[in-house]
């Protein structure tokens, strides 16, 4: 459920604002209600650290062992002398790196020029200037070497050919009438570069070598950052506090059922403070969800996508997990690679020593992939799984890949899943505009009545897709009095609200008439795309399939490695696939079609106290 917010001002004297905001950030509840910019050198700060030490990642050593100290242990945190020296070292040491950089890549660029023109010293033409022979060179092509080599006005020696063409080296320069393409003489010649590049590659080294010994107290910059990023946010708190002369204050939003707390803080500091009802049109209610033991399973999902309920919307945490795990099940359909998940998953928690909620959530998806891999008797693709009996024993025989095993025709099967998947949309799309009604009749909004319209048309809707995509035998008269009902219930009522009259109401819902019409019309779409279950479902099967049959042709002798390659990149290939597609339809579906019936937009702001966090935020 989403937690119900208060809106909360604090206040205090002015003299006493930095013991405010440190007691706001050590109670860790209030979120704030308008948060400017902090500082610039805070944020300078922050920004830099952050940059230092994403950078300082590359130079760590690919083995832990390197990372500690010869008492096997990770570097003590630095002073906070130490560490600033260290830190500047590191900032001048990246900054040089890059100089360096960009004079190796000038250094080659010249090279390649002047490297057609041989070696060279420029130093000694710039000494044949100085006593008078102010030479120049040039690149003609031999119709203009023939003409300028003519000229007796001009002081021209013919060289070696460069790249092809006639090189010619003038005293002075030539005139403007010929074509000529002059060469820029350079600082430096060839041997010179060559030795530059030397140089810069071993101050590089020298640069490497100093952030590899920085690398190793990775603790101390990430402890570093933590502070700038808290000492950011403190400044941001700081710069956002309004006052006078006298008085200093902030505004923001806590939980209900932190208020107790709150209420407690605030007399062991000595606040004034102030509990309002939040406002029905402030859009920057922040939202906290509050899960259960099995709805918190789903936090991970949703830190992955980035959604979140906004705080007036409906929580659907729980009914989001439920279906994601089925459509999970249904779109990956191999219980060999439910079983895969699921070993993986265990050496995860393993390793690590815990069984976090991501791995919960992994378990429970893995689990149900196995399940429905073992009612469908789909197993890495084969079909030979269906000669074990233990395996044979598990299937629904209505929903069996391999129904020839089962004496059921191969079109039924097809139907049954066509079928099962048109009854989960629209039993889910049904569940969607039922927490619709629910949460308006609490509101005593009347367009609740729009949604109970909705109930009827996806029911009619549902049963026109048995009908025109299985061809069931169903009475078309109940279907088209369904969607009537459901269209005149939807367009009379949808535009009704808390405080509009019915009158008004009526005539804000038939001024949306077409859209209704427009929307009724995609109700059928909204079914008809759950057959992506099935029809994603049934291609991963195709392609292990086609990967069993390519390795088994060349199952035989020598060949036997090829096959076995054959196999295991084609069933890497498929399920990374197949986890692409749970991504793309599993989540769409509960996301758009699911989340649009309960009128759900996903508009939510994470609930982000003020306080002294012990994990850098990305």
């Amino acid at each position: 459920m989403i937690e119900k917010m208060k809106m909360v001002h604090v206040v205090t004297t002015a003299e006493h604002k930095d013991d405010m905001l440190e007691g706001l950030r050590s109670l860790g509840l209030l979120h704030l209600a308008e948060q400017k910019q902090a500082s610039q050198a805070a944020s300078e700060r922050f920004t830099e650290l952050a940059r230092v030490s994403s950078k300082l990642q590359e130079y760590l050593p690919e083995s832990k062992d390197t990372k500690k100290d010869a008492a096997g242990e990770a570097p003590a945190l630095l002073s906070d002398e130490a560490f600033e020296q260290l830190y500047q070292e590191v900032r001048n040491a990246l900054a040089k790196k890059d100089q360096l950089t960009q004079q190796i890549t000038a250094d080659i660029t010249e090279m390649e020029r002047i490297e057609p023109w041989g070696q060279f010293s420029p130093r000694d033409v710039r000494e044949l200037q100085k006593l008078g022979y102010d030479l120049h060179f040039y690149r003609v092509d031999k119709d203009v070497c023939a003409a300028i080599m003519a000229d007796e006005s001009l002081r021209v020696l013919r060289l070696a050919s460069v790249d092809k063409a006639d090189t010619i080296a003038v005293i002075g320069t030539l005139p403007m009438s010929y074509n000529a393409s002059e060469f820029t003489l350079p600082e430096k010649g060839l041997a010179e570069l060559q030795q530059d590049i030397a140089d810069c590659q071993q101050a590089q080294a020298a640069c490497d070598a100093l952030l590899q010994k920085a690398a190793l107290h990775e603790n101390s910059f990430h402890q570093k950052l933590l502070d700038a990023q808290n000492a950011e946010e403190y400044s941001s708190a700081s710069e956002t506090a309004e006052g006078d002369t006298q008085l200093v204050w902030l505004s923001g939003y806590i939980p209900e059922i932190y208020l107790d707390r709150f209420k407690e803080g605030a007399r062991e500091n000595h606040w004034a403070y102030a509990i309002d009802e939040v406002s029905t049109e402030d859009e920057h209610i922040p939202t906290k969800l509050r899960y259960n033991k099995v709805s918190k399973l789903i936090k991970p999902l949703y830190d992955m996508l980035g959604i979140l309920p906004g705080y007036y919307e409906t929580d659907i945490s729980l009914w989001f997990l439920l279906f994601f795990a089925l459509f999970f099940a249904m779109i990956i359909g191999d219980g060999g690679y439910g079983l895969l998940f699921l070993i993986g998953t265990i050496v995860m928690i393993k390793k690590s020593g815990k069984i976090d909620t991501a791995s919960f959530l992994l378990l429970v998806l893995s689990t149900s992939t196995v399940i429905w891999g073992a009612i469908t008797g789909t197993w890495f693709g084969m079909e030979s799984a269906m000669k074990v009996p233990f395996l044979r024993a598990l299937v629904l025989p209505g929903f069996a890949n391999y129904p020839q095993y089962f004496d059921v025709p191969a079109a039924l099967q097809q139907n049954n899943m066509m079928k099962f998947s048109f009854t989960i949309g629209a039993m889910q799309m049904e569940l969607g505009s039922l927490l619709a009604v629910k949460k308006k009749m609490e509101e005593k909004d009347l367009s609740f009545l729009s949604d109970i319209g909705w109930l009827f048309t996806i029911c009619g809707m549902y049963l026109l897709a048995l009908y025109l995509v299985l061809h069931e035998q169903l009475p078309l008269t109940p279907v088209v009095a369904a969607v009537a009902i459901g269209f005149v219930l939807v367009l009379f009522t949808n535009g009704m609200a808390p405080g509009k009259s019915i009158g008004a109401g009526i005539a804000s819902s038939l001024g949306g008439a077409f859209t209704v019409f427009l929307n009724t019309i995609s109700c059928f779409g909204n079914i008809m795309s759950y057959i992506r279950l099935f029809a994603v479902g049934m291609a991963g099967l195709a392609i292990a399939q086609s990967f069993n049959n390519m390795a088994a042709g060349l199952a035989h002798g020598p060949l036997m490695i090829a096959a076995v390659v054959i196999v295991l990149i084609g069933h890497v290939i498929n399920i990374v696939m197949c986890i692409l597609s749970v991504v793309v339809h599993g989540v769409r579906l509960n996301v758009l079609e699911f989340s649009g019936q309960v009128g759900l937009e996903w508009t939510g702001i994470a609930y982000n106290p003020f306080r002294l966090n012990d994990k850098i935020k990305q």
